[in-house]
């Protein structure tokens, strides 16, 4: 499936149906999944848009694709699902999630740790800090009064 810019970023797992103001899974702010459906193209790209740079900022410093089409390739033969219209970097927070507990040989991939990362420890890190980054946005710009 081709996806785009205004393509959901849901994964399936949203805790906030369970109260949260940002969803652990896709970490979109509850207004935003809440409205998704009423949501034009150009107001989920933004939304997307946001995620990606979160993404970007924290995968930057960690990982280098090296290989673009092997990655895209792999991604499909491992039937992992990751948004081809985003830059290949945010592939690797899709590839991490996939992978689970399942040992990941990055180089298969066309990618590399930078910092030689073990991808099964860095993949709660990494996790863990694009809630953090979207917490932190979602209470600078939706703090209650």
């Amino acid at each position: 499936m081709q996806k785009n810019r205004s393509t959901t970023p849901c994964l399936g797992i949203c805790s906030t149906t369970y109260g949260d103001d940002v969803c652990k899974g896709c970490k979109r702010f509850v207004h935003e999944i809440i409205s998704w459906p009423k949501y034009s193209q150009d107001e989920r790209a933004l939304v997307n848009d946001r995620l990606e740079k979160f993404k970007i900022l924290i995968l930057q410093e960690r990982f280098k694709v090296h290989d673009v089409d092997l990655f895209a390739i792999k991604l499909k033969e491992n039937a992992i699902n990751y948004n081809n219209s985003m830059d290949p970097l945010t592939w690797i927070f899709d590839l991490l999630r996939a992978a689970g507990s399942q040992n990941l040989d990055l180089e298969q991939f066309g990618i590399s740790s930078l910092k030689n990362y073990d991808p099964m420890k860095i993949r709660d890190e990494v996790n863990k800090e694009l809630l953090d980054l979207s917490e932190a946005h979602h209470q600078r710009y939706f703090q209650k009064a």
